[in-house]
């Protein structure tokens, strides 16, 4: 299978969008058709200073008190703009990596495809700066082969809105004069609860296919609806998706997991077809006459997966990774055909099993340890519960506590009884009620040896 890569380090496999020229491209049609941004005054929108944190605050301030532009940029005006509280504030500025890092003692210049500073402060909080980049099809590598210069590469803020992949996120906040900046269009798409892809769908999600990802992941967490034309784009590149490098399109699904919308992240993912592009190990079930139990079982675990984070309660990726494979396991052939031993349980057996499942990713190896023994623990919690016994060798293991968890997932999903987390200690009595051993117990006396 090509899909099965390997390679830990798995650099990018290609991009879709050819990177020979490296000259700067025209912007879409959409820039003539707004040539003035759409400025939206401070008592129009909810965007409030007392939302934001004080280091970002800081570096705006610091960057405008230098004469430069200072945006917060991204999906911290989005989420503000919602009403929700974001996890990264980035900010976009006119000043050039060097000069931004001149004015920040605690900073760094990363990236070697596309230069940004870091601005560090304590308690580990990282606030990211980049520059106003233009429109072109190389990055800061190819352009120093190329013998560009910094005004072909760096840009205005209209320049930089329309390169950005969605409407909602193209939105700025200017702290100047703390209005909303609009250039594509992203303030009626947010009041209208549209989720549209910024100028050409089709070039830019073939761009980076990764945006597909994200616009399903934005359509899932705030309930939009996808434009058709985005939508109709999506479900015709799905299969470029494998174009992209695997550890960041590992990344991209893990945040869908852990983001408390999973379960509407699968269904958007399943209907336009790309949650078989992600995860082949599935591809072979959804032909088949059990895919629709097979599919309720799914969503029906990542429904309740989402009660964990709704509960502010984040549960081990390894648990993640057993609600996803559960499933596609329940429904395989390999594993009706495993037998629950007596003594020893099939862990190794249903770690190749997953491996094909994630197959193109790569985890550590505890983690995939622990997946398959959470995974494996399903045989002796039900043999338990139909002896009403639990010996030591089954609750005394690590995992013991997420293959309970696991196991009240798939009982909900099927509608059937579930435990709690301790049975074990459940059934036995209080401490206080036990009857005392008559024997006496008697501790044998050290003897004090006298130096010689």
């Amino acid at each position: 299978m090509e899909h099965r890569l390997r390679n830990k380090r798995a650099p990018a496999l290609a991009t879709v969008a050819p990177l020979s020229s490296c000259t700067a491209i025209q912007p879409y049609i959409m820039d003539e058709l707004r040539p003035e941004p759409t400025i939206i005054p401070r008592p129009r929108h909810r965007v409030s200073r007392k939302n934001m944190d004080r280091e970002a605050l800081k570096v705006l301030y610091r960057l405008k008190d230098h004469g430069y532009i200072a945006y917060l940029v991204g999906g911290s005006v989005r989420d503000l703009l919602l009403g929700r509280k974001p996890k990264d504030f980035d900010i976009g500025t006119n000043a050039r990596p060097e000069e931004i890092r001149k004015l920040f003692r605690y900073s760094r210049i990363i990236g070697k495809r596309f230069r940004l500073v870091h601005v560090y402060f304590r308690g580990g909080k990282i606030i990211e700066v980049s520059t106003f980049r233009k429109q072109t099809n190389c990055d800061d590598r190819e352009a120093e082969k190329e013998g560009l210069s910094c005004e072909q590469i760096f840009g205005t803020p209209q320049e930089d809105a329309f390169r950005r992949d969605l409407t909602i996120n193209g939105l700025f906040y200017n702290i100047s004069d703390f209005s909303i900046i609009d250039y594509v269009g992203g303030m009626a798409d947010l009041k209208a609860g549209i989720i549209r892809a910024i100028g050409d769908p089709e070039q830019r999600l073939l761009r980076d296919p990764v945006r597909m990802m994200r616009a399903v992941r934005h359509a899932a967490r705030t309930g939009f609806a996808i434009e058709p034309a985005t939508w109709d784009a999506i479900v015709r590149h799905r299969n470029k998706i494998r174009l992209c490098a695997i550890p960041r399109v590992r990344d991209e699904w893990l945040k869908d997991m852990k983001s408390g919308a999973s379960k509407k992240w699968a269904e958007l993912m399943i209907s336009c077809g790309m949650f078989t592009e992600i995860f082949p190990g599935y591809a072979g079930l959804s032909g088949r006459n059990d895919w629709p139990r097979v599919k309720k079982l799914l969503l029906g675990m990542l429904g309740e997966l989402d009660q964990f984070f709704s509960q502010k309660e984040v549960p081990e990726e390894s648990l993640l990774l057993a609600t996803l494979a559960y499933p596609w396991l329940h429904y395989s052939r390999e594993w009706r055909e495993l037998k629950a031993p007596k003594v020893r349980w099939p862990s190794y057996e249903v770690r190749l099993l997953i491996r094909d499942l994630f197959a193109p990713y790569d985890f550590r190896r505890m983690v995939r340890d622990m997946t398959a023994q959470i995974l494996a623990s399903q045989w002796p919690i039900r043999l338990c519960i139909e002896r009403d016994s639990w010996p030591k060798r089954v609750w005394n293991k690590a995992t013991f506590k997420e293959s309970v968890m696991l196991h009240n997932m798939i009982q909900k999903a099927l509608g059937g009884e579930c435990i709690s987390l301790e049975p074990h200690r459940a059934r036995v009595p209080a401490a206080a009620g036990r009857p005392k051993s008559s024997k006496r117990r008697y501790r044998r006396k050290r003897r004090n040896r006298r130096p010689k």
